[in-house]
């Protein structure tokens, strides 16, 4: 394929995506199957199916040139900075917040919504899996109230700490209307990986329709982040969304979703 031809395909994709805005998206017309769909209206059909399914969410559907970043466990001190990197990228992303610390950083998750959605991390990042139903459903709703007051965004992903998570906890999430997420590449970042081994490792891994686990608070991460995963993505011809953006664009399939991790690494799966 001609360098050019090529170019001119990431240029309207990147379109379509500035069409979706950020959060739960501005009214702006999309570059792409069922086109004349208002985004807003796809991102929460989309939501709404996956509700119904009551399955978590670990990448798209494989089917583009589409990437999620995630960060979790914020805001904090590096959040401002993981900021400016990829408003200077013009790069989108996912952060799910740790409730208890909005109180620290107030107005962090305003300025993160700009280029990204927000979703909900829990009140004091627990494992769930240790705790009633009632215990999970006030970490998860103090949380997306606390957030929700911050931006006056309603608040549509859940991600589990640690990744833990069974049949109890997703119930409580869906009740709330909230989609849990998870993502098919692990970074490594919280296990201590330098920024050259995070940068590698999503390197080896990425793909169109991939959901990425970053923490913006590690200063690895953010110059992983900032030298090494936003000059690849663009070098392969990668571009970055939300989630609700992903989910709206290349939304995965029932089958895949019913696979979980594996449903991630097939090539083309069945609608």
């Amino acid at each position: 394929m001609r360098p050019d031809v090529l170019e001119g395909d990431v240029s309207r994709a990147a379109i379509a995506v500035a069409a979706i805005a950020i959060g739960l998206f501005a009214p702006l017309p999309a570059a792409e199957a069922d086109a004349r769909a208002r985004p807003a209206v796809r991102v929460e059909r989309e939501i709404a199916r996956l509700l119904r399914l009551d399955l978590p969410v670990r990448c798209g559907g494989l089917r583009s040139r589409y990437v999620a970043l995630t960060f979790d466990d914020g805001p904090g001190p590096n959040s401002q900075l993981a900021v400016r990197i990829l408003a200077r990228a013009h790069a989108h992303a996912t952060f799910f917040l740790v409730g208890k610390e909005l109180r620290y950083w107030p107005r962090i998750p305003r300025r993160e919504l700009r280029l990204a959605a927000l979703g909900d991390h829990t009140w004091t990042h627990r494992d769930l899996l240790a705790l009633p139903n009632s215990a999970i459903r006030r970490e998860l709703v103090a949380t997306r109230t606390a957030i929700e007051q911050a931006t006056g965004v309603r608040v549509r992903l859940f991600r589990p700490p640690y990744g833990a998570t069974d049949a109890a906890v997703a119930r409580v999430a869906a009740h709330l209307g909230m989609v849990e997420v998870l993502w098919s590449i692990d970074s490594r970042d919280s296990e201590g990986a330098s920024w050259s081994a995070i940068g590698a490792e999503v390197a080896r891994q990425i793909r169109g329709g991939s959901i990425v686990l970053l923490h913006e608070n590690r200063g690895q991460t953010i110059r992983a982040l900032r030298d090494l995963i936003l000059p690849l993505l663009r070098a392969r011809h990668l571009i970055t969304v939300s989630v609700p953006q992903l989910l709206a664009l290349d939304p995965p399939s029932r089958a895949q979703l019913r696979a979980g991790y594996a449903g991630c690494q097939a090539v083309h799966a069945a609608p």
